[in-house]
């Protein structure tokens, strides 16, 4: 599973760029509780990204975005893509199937 981020706007250091902590996503789902012990023993990595670049990360990796210091946009297209169901019993908000068919869950 792999998260593609097109960003619209330049998303530098002033404008609220996404924080991540490298390697998490290898944990799988961590509980709430243990966030805070993985950013003290992570460096935490700002990712900068320019107009029309793009930012390809893992969706459990642990991420954040700063708070915005200066008014500016910072418009994010994102789209995850899989090649197969979600493990360990995790669910799409939303199923898609081939060709963009949206299917029924009920």
């Amino acid at each position: 599973m792999v998260a593609v981020r097109v960003h619209l706007d330049a998303c530098g250091p002033d404008n609220g760029p996404l924080r991540v902590l490298p390697g998490s996503h290898r944990a799988g789902r961590i509980p709430t509780g243990e966030i805070e012990a993985w950013r003290r023993r992570t460096a935490e990595v700002t990712c900068i990204v320019p107009r029309g670049g793009l930012l390809l990360m893992r969706p459990l990796l642990l991420h954040a975005s700063s708070p915005a210091k200066s008014p500016v946009h910072r418009r994010v297209i994102h789209i995850e893509y899989a090649a197969t169901e979600l493990p360990n019993g995790l669910e799409w908000y939303e199923a898609w199937g081939r060709f963009g068919a949206k299917q029924d869950r009920g």
